[in-house]
């Protein structure tokens, strides 16, 4: 690269490209200005003035983020003048931001908060007003008004990269805000629940419901059997709120601190990954069979976020999901049945708790067609990884001193073809690996699909099963959604097969995720999944022996009438 910039940063020489930013430039010699608003490559307004620095010669000082260098500048990050500036607009922040940080959920991981900390700023000399606004304290996604810092960062993330354009600026001037598009409330508007606009929030303004009182008080309840399912993606994250290594954060040390706190039996989501594939892949190998019978390309309908948004935005791609229900519904329609039998009790006395990187989840399973039984919610609350941080928080349990327990069985054994779920690309692998089996009576390479693995939003692959060619794609994040959408909508592209996934880089960049500011960790928990399917001594969902077992003993055969009694569902039925 040509250098071709050279300036002085806090007396450090620093030669860059033409048109960097200072913010950019800075980093480049080590040297770290804070920044409370900024995202990078969406979010680069300079509203909150906190990386605001001095260039010698020039009487106003300039947002980092967004000032690009020039030749012989002399720039200042820490100056005297710049520290009370930066102070004093931190302290205006301050004063329209609910600072009882004591009683927030983001306390300790609260970009403000460190920011207030690192200023040393013990007092608000300012006065304190705080935007009002009423909120549905039932819905999924919450909304704080108070602790709003008027960023932009939920407007930006949901307009530019999931293209649901739900937040955005009211008002004008002193009175500016942000809020709901047009003044709909949040349960009129097209929110996919994705969660993104949490995890790129820098304070406590959004967050989702908190269901670990209903928990504990089910814990407490003799009458009843406390069951969990820990998702495949938590697994990869779930240790990141507790500083812990890769290697110590392991699934089997989640499963003895959840058996710490009174919960009765903990099963691995893994294990209905494996049974969504036994039917979604004999679905997709029926659909091709009578291709003039069904609409294509199927969708993948295990992510809750995506059906919401398809319900929304697209109702008349509704016939073109997979009617197989999600691992989650699955799981708790299994739990209720299957599972209460061989324990003998009525399934009103299981109650089935779900472990998710997801928020969407929650309206899952509230939905009224998710009650296989006539008795209430096959899956009975849902809380997300950071839940279940706080939970073991909670409870004081020492991790350290954790030795690492099994899964109970027969519903926490699943196969490596099940733990890449969470990752962006692993379900349609996992059904391209089945689907080859139940087309040609023998196993493929373990990785012989791989192709579809990856980063980038929109993936396609075309692959050779049995004769048959398959027009593969794979998607990720709503805005990548819906251009695909439009796409085959115009037919410029055409697919047999697709993948969606609402939230960035699959369930292992979900909005229930471990947040850490200005970092996107979604490639880095996928690797993790991929590396515990490699190891995983069972490769192929058809071969996970429990599964062979519930279909022996209790569904008879992939979408016999019993599968779709209880594993299936009409996605046309409400929002």
């Amino acid at each position: 690269r040509q250098m071709c910039i050279r300036d002085r940063i806090d007396n450090q020489e620093v030669n860059v490209e033409k048109g960097t930013t200072i913010l950019n430039a800075a980093a480049s010699v080590g040297i770290k200005i804070p920044t409370l608003c900024f995202l990078k490559d969406l979010n680069e307004i300079g509203a909150c003035r906190v990386c605001i620095v001095e260039i010698k010669g020039k009487d106003a000082l300039v947002a980092a983020c967004n000032t690009a260098v020039e030749e012989g500048m002399e720039i200042y990050t820490n100056s005297k003048r710049v520290m009370n500036a930066r102070r004093t607009n931190v302290g205006l922040i301050l004063s329209q931001h609910d600072y009882r940080c004591a009683t927030c959920v983001r306390s300790g991981n609260c970009s403000l908060q460190k920011l207030a900390n690192d200023l040393d700023i013990l007092n608000v000399p300012f006065k304190e007003e705080y935007e009002e606004q009423e909120w549905d304290m039932d819905f999924p996604l919450i909304r704080d008004a108070k602790k709003c810092i008027k960023c932009m960062r939920c407007v930006q993330v949901c307009d530019k990269i999931q293209g649901m354009k739900v937040w955005d600026i009211i008002n004008t001037g002193k009175r500016t805000n942000v809020g709901l598009r047009e003044g709909m409330s949040i349960e009129d508007i097209n929110c996919a629940l994705c969660g993104q606009c949490i995890t790129h929030c820098p304070v406590g303004a959004l967050r989702e419901r908190d269901d670990l009182n209903e928990l504990v008080y089910a814990i407490a309840d003799k009458k009843k059997v406390v069951v969990a399912q820990i998702a495949p993606a938590v697994r990869a994250a779930w240790g990141e709120r507790f500083g812990l290594k890769r290697e110590d954060a392991t699934v089997k040390r989640l499963v003895a601190a959840l058996r710490r706190t009174g919960i009765d039996y903990v099963f691995d989501t893994n294990f209905t990954a494996d049974l969504t594939i036994m039917e979604e892949a004999n679905e997709f190998i029926e659909r091709l069979k009578n291709k003039d019978k069904y609409k294509f390309p199927m969708f993948t309908s295990c992510c809750p976020g995506w059906v919401r948004f398809v319900k929304y935005e697209y109702p008349e791609l509704l016939p073109n999901l997979s009617t197989a229900k999600s691992p989650q519904q699955m799981f708790g329609a299994i739990a209720k049945t299957y599972y209460a039998q061989q324990l003998g009790v009525e399934p009103e006395e299981i109650y089935c708790l779900s472990i998710m990187p997801c928020t969407a989840k929650k309206y899952e399973s509230q939905m009224a067609c998710m009650d296989v039984t006539g008795t209430g919610p096959d899956v009975d609350s849902v809380i997300t990884t950071r839940e279940v941080g706080r939970l073991i928080r909670a409870e004081h349990i020492q991790l350290e001193h954790l030795k690492e327990e099994e899964f109970d069985e027969p519903l926490g054994c699943g196969s490596g073809a099940a733990v890449i779920f969470g990752a962006t690309g692993g379900v349609m692998e996992a059904a391209l690996r089945s689907a080859y089996y139940f087309l040609t009576g023998e196993n493929p390479a373990p990785d012989a699909f791989k192709v579809v693995r990856g980063q980038d939003g929109v993936r396609e692959a075309e692959v050779e099963i049995a004769g048959t060619k398959v027009r593969a794609a794979v998607v990720s994040g709503l805005g990548n959604t819906r251009r695909l959408i439009e796409r085959i909508k115009k037919g410029e592209a055409e697919y047999d097969f697709v993948e969606v996934m609402a939230c960035p880089g699959g369930c292992a960049g979900g909005g229930g995720q471990p947040i850490h500011d200005n970092l996107e960790l979604a490639k880095e928990r996928g690797d993790v999944l991929y590396e515990l399917d490699a190891e995983n001594e069972i490769r192929f969902s058809h071969e996970n022996p429990a599964v062979q077992e519930l279909y022996r003993s209790f569904l008879e055969k992939p979408l016999s009438h019993k599968s779709h009694e209880l594993l299936h569902t009409d996605h046309s039925l409400g929002i």
